[in-house]
């Protein structure tokens, strides 16, 4: 079985985002170290992007951050690298299509497979424009994640019978960010995923507290918390881990 899918097996998955490099790689690297101690079951990194589309304010200012303070892909592909050693749970990068590119897309996902990386998701890519990504993705055993939406329509049967490791439901429009109440046709979207294919649905976008955390873990497989967390980073800094951790559990408590 895959290794992210298998993240889903015991329980409810809880899947939580960083920005990597926010505020510096080292409190990055102490992050991961420290969720994977309290209950996360998947961390995506975030590489910090200077037109992160699908990003709502709070991740915006988190890849500023980032940025200004010489975050790069390959400092970050160096401490997955050495956070490998300590972590056995998956982890996974989420970027956009140009550090890909810039990178060599056949290249990256090599160095996915040698530092340790389990998959990649890339929201800005299409559904119908994955093949480029996706074929040197399979080559190094890098799952390329995708995501589906309340807008993806006729497209969500043959989104869903190509998954792999988990499936990004998308809760509500628009962009990420935290969300005082989440509102969409989720259930349905997630029904409908079913009917074609045993991959994990985990939820995301707009997952800001416990309470939303148990709701949506009562209709999907898991619930992937990011806006949040960035949240509590961007107020201690350096001095976040133990205010994440307590954060961390309290979700974890919550969903299952």
């Amino acid at each position: 079985m895959n290794k992210i899918t298998k993240a889903f097996e015991n329980n409810k998955a809880l899947i939580a985002f960083i920005t990597g490099g926010d505020p510096d790689i080292e409190t990055t690297e102490r992050l991961i170290l420290a969720m994977a101690t309290s209950g996360v079951d998947i961390i995506e990194i975030g590489i910090p992007f200077s037109d992160p589309v699908a990003e709502g304010i709070v991740i915006q200012e988190a890849d500023e951050r980032a940025l200004k303070n010489g975050c790069t892909v390959t400092k970050l592909f160096d401490m997955i690298r050495r956070v490998r050693e300590k972590v056995a749970i998956p982890l996974l990068f989420m970027t956009y299509a140009n550090p890909v590119y810039s990178y060599g897309v056949k290249d990256f996902m090599a160095k996915s497979k040698e530092v340790g990386l389990d998959g990649v998701i890339i929201p800005d890519v299409p559904f119908e424009e994955k093949d480029e990504f996706e074929a040197p993705a399979d080559e190094y055993g890098i799952s390329l994640i995708s995501l589906i939406a309340p807008t993806s329509g006729e497209r969500t049967e043959q989104i869903a019978k190509e998954a792999k490791g988990f499936l990004y439901c998308v809760s509500s429009l628009g962009v990420t960010g935290v969300r005082s109440a989440i509102s969409s046709n989720i259930a349905e979207l997630i029904k409908d995923v079913k009917k074609v294919s045993s991959v994990p649905c985990a939820v995301g976008f707009g997952i800001s507290t416990p309470e939303q955390a148990r709701d949506m873990a009562a209709i999907s497989d898991g619930v992937i918390v990011g806006s949040a967390i960035v949240k509590i980073i961007a107020e201690y800094g350096k001095d976040s881990i133990e205010p994440v951790k307590k954060f961390i559990e309290a979700l974890k408590e919550s969903i299952n």
